[in-house]
């Protein structure tokens, strides 16, 4: 059961901050119609498509988040008015509905009426109560029937849209009820659990391995607040923090925010690790653009380009997959040619590779510090060797959170560890989730549920005991135990004796 986004707090002319209640032009917003969600970027004249209808975002701006619009001609969007319901004394309704026939005739009215009602201009409340006045069946109907031909004429002709704030919650449904698949089936409770297991609060020094698009990363950032700092690993030649620019983090979160590649981890464990291996790396791969939360990626590998959402026309696209739009652009971004000479672009590629290399040495130092306080992994790939080498960075007494689609590979690390040693209370857990109908006399549970959301193993890293110390402590072991058997020997022989 999901609630309505956030509201209120008029700051309509400063510059969009953490804060601010009101939408902004350039803005990462979420389109919300029933139960379908959609990310976009709020940009003058920009058409967006969500749900069959097209409209443009303009007259948002400087609206509080959560409120509802109408979509008008033109693709113009007006604040909607509340207007009062009807009270139930004065509908008409009948005992049960064993005497009306679905045989396709109690409409009056034709496809060819509804569209030249369309045509004229009226809004879609008036065609929903003309539907109802020209149905022959509606008032023998029950009222929760009434209620539910009402609700689904709504959905149909009515064309309005909510706009609310993104967050954590919003963004992880959205994710999981469109393409599941690119978070690895991770459902929103579960990412809830990792949260709270992981110990995630302002000020930590958090390690993230995460593929999921950007969306666990996302949630730690929203959890942090922009306070402390974070490392992520990335395979491949760039992290993908698609999800992560939907939430619109301003410029003073992405100063604690890390990357490094996984594939120096080894390296770096080894002491090997020097500046000169990050010069050697491909710099065309990946190019990560960062502008007041706006994060471009240019990816070459398959994966990559999969974890990326970007936006279709409702041409190319189903009805279902029109539920989530990701815009990601740069306006300082333009072609060589549009910057100047080629010279001049040349120039601020490097400078932008230096400064990413420093950057990467920034991280590299961080995690040689080792006294993380806390790992949180959640990848497509094996948890074993990730967990076992990025362990390392990790301080005594932190925790530790790793999540898989599957609970076999969680299994074998579970195992991996308890040989390892160095860590305690292992846990490996599964929620279950079922979502419930709440509504006067007939609240029950829905009838379709989830049928899973993924496993957590989670723990806490301990200090590693020398070898010596632990001989020192058989003897007082041993001792205790003696103790203990020659207590119950010295009652048996009293028994006897005051038997006799």
């Amino acid at each position: 059961m999901e609630g309505a986004g956030e509201q209120s707090g008029p700051q309509p002319s400063q510059p969009p901050q953490a804060g601010d209640h009101r939408i902004c032009d350039g803005d990462f917003v979420v389109l919300k119609r029933e139960d379908v969600f959609k990310a976009v970027q709020v940009q003058r004249r920009k058409k967006v498509t969500f749900e069959k209808q097209w409209f443009y975002l303009d007259n948002v701006i400087g609206h509080s988040y959560g409120t509802t619009f109408e979509v008008t001609s033109g693709g113009s969007l007006q604040p909607k008015k509340k207007k009062e319901e009807p009270t139930s004394e004065t509908k008409e309704a009948g005992v049960d509905n064993r005497n009306i026939i679905d045989d396709g005739k109690s409409q009056k009215l034709t496809q060819d009426d509804i569209k030249a009602l369309k045509d004229k201009g009226i809004k879609g409340e008036e065609i929903v109560q003309q539907l109802i006045e020209n149905s022959t069946t509606f008032r023998d109907k029950t009222e929760f029937a009434q209620d539910k031909y009402i609700k689904k004429k709504k959905k149909k002709y009515e064309a309005v849209v909510t706009v609310v704030k993104p967050s954590t919650r919003i963004l992880s449904v959205m994710y999981y009820a469109r393409e599941p698949g690119k978070i690895n089936h991770m459902r929103y409770d579960t990412l809830a659990q990792m949260l709270t297991l992981g110990n995630i609060r302002a000020g930590n020094k958090m390690i993230v391995m995460e593929t999921c698009a950007g969306l666990v990363l996302g949630a730690v950032m929203e959890r942090m607040g922009g306070f402390g700092s974070i490392i992520q690993l990335y395979p491949g030649g760039g992290p993908v923090r698609a999800a992560t620019a939907c939430f619109g983090f301003p410029k003073s979160f992405l100063s604690g925010l890390y990357e490094f590649p996984l594939n120096k981890v080894d390296s770096l464990l080894n002491g090997t690790f020097s500046s000169e291996m990050l010069s050697s790396e491909p710099k065309d791969s990946a190019s990560v653009e960062e502008s007041n939360g706006i994060v471009e990626e240019k990816q070459t590998s398959e994966q990559e380009n999969e974890d990326s959402v970007a936006e279709a026309p409702e041409s190319t696209l189903p009805e279902e997959q029109e539920t989530m739009e990701i815009v990601s652009e740069d306006p300082d971004y333009k072609e060589p040619k549009e910057r100047g000479s080629k010279k001049d672009y040349i120039q601020e590629k490097q400078r932008r590779q230096e400064e990413q290399r420093k950057r990467h040495l920034e991280a590299a130092a961080l995690l040689n510090e080792r006294n993380a306080d806390g790992l949180i992994v959640a990848s497509r790939f094996h948890p074993i060797p990730l967990l076992m080498s990025l362990l390392n960075f990790v301080a005594p007494s932190r925790p530790f959170v790793v999540y898989c689609q599957y609970k076999e590979p969680l299994l074998e690390c579970y195992t991996k560890l308890r040989e390892r040693g160095g860590v305690i209370n292992l846990r490996l857990s599964e929620t279950w989730l079922r979502n419930y109908q709440v509504l006067p006399d007939r609240s029950h549970p829905k009838l379709l549920m989830s049928g899973g959301g993924g496993y957590l193993l989670s723990g806490f890293t301990v200090a590693m005991d020398n070898p010596k110390a632990d001989t020192s402590l058989k003897p007082s072991t041993s001792t205790l135990d003696l103790k203990k058997t020659e207590e119950p020997a010295a009652k048996k022989r009293k028994c006897p004796e005051s038997d006799s």
